[in-house]
């Protein structure tokens, strides 16, 4: 079922809403990436660093033929397994554990502990798309606010990358990789010394330049991390607050990096970034319909993965924030828009079949006239 979440418009003489219950709240990183891109080295090297943190990893053990949706099904220990198959305890204050079938329960049982967390990392294995465990995490009634999701990690190997991304466009096949890139909030673009080991000086450069640009072109909104081995400074993964309407500064930069995106493969069918300005004022209910006929309905065919946004909505001086993730979205007020700010619309699409000419002329059905 398509579920929306959203707050009320706020009149002009509303303030910004202030945080309560998240601030005390434990974010979670969803570490995602293709086979052999080092996924579990990057796992290996926070639960063994030395970073004064008390962070749980959850290794997250659903088979295919089991399916995310049993995640939400509460089966307790009767046949069938335990919720948490292992738990280990590290002399550095991290926890990582094995869950079996109950990912809510091994969430607040981590929660209930006497010592408090810092931050949980749920590590996807074997599961190539994020998105149903982003939707438990962003929706899940019992973990209500103990914990909130903060953002989605993909790793990707530097030497092989394209070769994956250029059999997937070969192939009939569903493009795990291009998923895995389109839904991250960080990629970390592991292996970078080996591609040096291969080619030097500017030759090696070039090829990095050259991965970052496939990337972009899949996903603009993520931020681009190199490393070795997966070492990786853990203030670019930890806290990044990517679903957090507070957290508009980085999102507006992205935005705006996202305009001077080309259009060169507008007819590609491929999984890729697309962003749509305005300058009228929006109706919100409008807009909300909009983006149901979109993401629910279907009815232009387009395969919407992520949408991220700033509106400009009627009778309101609140600068709102879109976030979506599927099926799901959220629209809240942020900030008041400022005194001598240029007020307009800026949408991001990330998805297949992605179709501007469409969105943008569709969305102008949600626009005020300019009187």
């Amino acid at each position: 079922m398509a579920i929306q979440i959203e707050e009320e418009t706020t009149n002009s003489n509303s303030e910004t809403p202030k945080p309560t219950e998240e601030d005390s709240s434990v974010g979670v990183t969803v570490i995602t990436g293709y086979l052999g891109a080092g996924k579990s080295t990057l796992v290996n090297y926070i639960l063994n660093a030395k970073h004064g943190k008390k962070i749980a990893v959850i290794l997250n053990e659903f088979g295919e033929e089991i399916g995310v949706e049993r995640a939400m099904i509460n089966e307790g220990d009767g046949d069938g397994g335990a919720i948490v198959e292992e738990w280990v305890e590290l002399a550095n204050g991290c926890v990582c554990c094995t869950v079996k079938h109950s990912l809510v329960q091994a969430l607040e049982l981590l929660i209930e502990r006497k010592d408090r967390l810092d931050h949980i990392l749920l590590e996807t294995t074997g599961l190539a798309n994020p998105a149903p465990l982003a939707s438990i995490l962003w929706l899940d009634d019992q973990l209500e606010s103990a914990v909130k999701l903060d953002s989605i990690i993909t790793v990707v190997d530097a030497r092989n990358l394209r070769v994956q991304l250029s059999e997937r466009r070969a192939s009939s096949s569903f493009p795990e990789a291009f998923l895995q890139i389109a839904f991250a909030d960080v990629i970390i673009l592991n292996k970078v010394d080996l591609v040096s080991n291969e080619a030097s000086g500017p030759v090696a450069s070039h090829v990095i330049e050259e991965l970052e640009k496939e990337i972009r072109n899949i996903n603009s909104l993520a931020e681009i991390v190199h490393s070795v081995k997966c070492e990786v400074d853990l203030s670019k993964i930890l806290d990044r607050k990517a679903y957090d309407a507070t957290q508009l500064a980085h999102l507006e930069t992205l935005l705006k990096e996202t305009e001077s995106l080309a259009t060169s493969n507008i007819h590609d069918s491929n999984v890729r970034t697309l962003c749509i300005t305005e300058h009228q004022q929006v109706d919100l209910e409008k807009v909300r319909l909009w983006l149901e006929e979109i993401l629910w309905e279907k009815k232009y065919d387009m395969d919407v993965y992520r949408c991220k946004g700033v509106l400009d909505v009627q009778n309101s001086d609140q600068l709102h924030t879109l976030q979506a993730v599927r099926e799901i979205y959220e629209i809240v007020p942020a900030r008041r828009w400022q005194e001598k700010e240029e007020r307009m619309v800026k949408i991001v699409f990330i998805g297949r079949n992605l179709d501007e000419v469409i969105l943008r002329d569709s969305f102008r059905t949600c626009t005020l006239p300019v009187l």
